[in-house]
């Protein structure tokens, strides 16, 4: 069966390194990407979001290929750990950014608005600014935002890096849950294990500009490959 999210020799030259990456990804599932400093996972979720080009391969969604369409062309919607919003906008504003630049919103993008405010556990506070939110809030505020975007894949690059056990650990099981409500197709980035163990059913490990292992989660955490063996520090 043809994976939903494919990269195929996905090359990309960084300085003296030249990356090339395979991965496959099943619609509606979640995968971490994990594997240490400097080893390609954030540029692998830039190619697939198409904020950097590649100098071969091909990514396709749904068996199209996508390796040349502009990022705002591509199925794919990414959440960075700077929640980019802007400081002199309210949460709703920020949020209808996602639908348009210039906030020109017809009524019933307004109702997305508030639907997908509320559905971040936000209700209420579509007129607070950024100052008057908490970390936690503010990333709920750019969850929205990509929700009302409506793109059926999600890109997470480390988003909850800044936040503190309790709330991060808050943060995935919203993700998880708005998963499993939207049918999204997550790819996730993190530095922490225990967040690929918390909700990811599949792990892809990298390392020096390659996926090295992709398993089931449990596997991949209790693999006996030297790489991630000292990785995981076992």
């Amino acid at each position: 069966m043809t994976a939903y999210l494919e990269c195929r020799a996905l090359r990309f030259r960084y300085e003296d390194m030249m990356m090339c990456f395979d991965l496959a990804v099943d619609r509606a599932s979640c995968v971490a990407v994990i594997g240490p400093s400097g080893a390609g996972k954030s540029t692998l979720l830039a190619l697939i979001g198409g904020f950097e080009q590649a100098d071969g391969g091909s990514v396709s969604v749904d068996g199209k290929e996508i390796t040349a369409a502009p990022a705002a062309q591509r199925p794919v919607t990414t959440l960075f750990q700077d929640n980019n919003l802007f400081a002199h906008l309210t949460a709703s504003q920020n949020v209808g950014l996602g639908l348009h630049p210039g906030l020109r919103l017809t009524d019933a993008q307004r109702r997305d608005v508030e639907q997908a405010l509320e559905q971040v556990g936000l209700a209420g506070f579509g007129n607070r600014r950024p100052a008057q939110l908490s970390g936690g809030e503010r990333q709920r505020v750019a969850v929205a935002r990509c929700l009302v975007r409506r793109r059926p894949i999600l890109l997470l690059d480390e988003p909850f890096g800044a936040l503190g056990p309790a709330m991060r650990q808050e943060m995935l099981d919203l993700i998880d849950a708005l998963r499993h409500q939207h049918g999204l197709t997550v790819l996730m980035v993190t530095h922490d294990p225990a967040d690929a163990a918390r909700i990811a059913d599949r792990t892809a490990f990298v390392a020096e500009g390659q996926v090295v292992l992709t398993d089931a989660t449990k596997d991949i955490l209790h693999s006996d490959l030297p790489e991630i063996r000292d990785y995981l520090g076992r």
